[in-house]
């Protein structure tokens, strides 16, 4: 066990860290609340009649740097015509 406890820390120290835990706290709860949000826009594009994994999927391509992308297409596109699937 560590030999760290609440008594060897000044109370500077343990006002900092109750600030850090409040605000991981509230973080994690607006992360919560986005998480909702996003869940919320995607059934609204599937009531529209919109592909969610579609939609997922081009969200996903429009992370990447094109450059990277075009490679990772190319690579796949090799790999798929050296097993006659494309």
């Amino acid at each position: 066990m560590d030999d760290v406890s609440s008594s060897h820390l000044t109370e500077a120290t343990k006002e900092k860290l109750r600030q850090t835990i409040d605000r991981v706290e509230r973080l994690e709860e607006e992360k919560k609340e986005i998480a909702e949000q996003i869940k919320e826009v995607y059934a609204e594009a599937k009531a529209f009649g919109f592909d969610t994994k579609a939609l997922r999927q081009v969200i996903k391509i429009r992370k990447i740097d094109r450059a990277e992308r075009e490679e990772q297409e190319m690579v796949l596109d090799t790999y798929l015509a050296a097993l006659g699937e494309i």
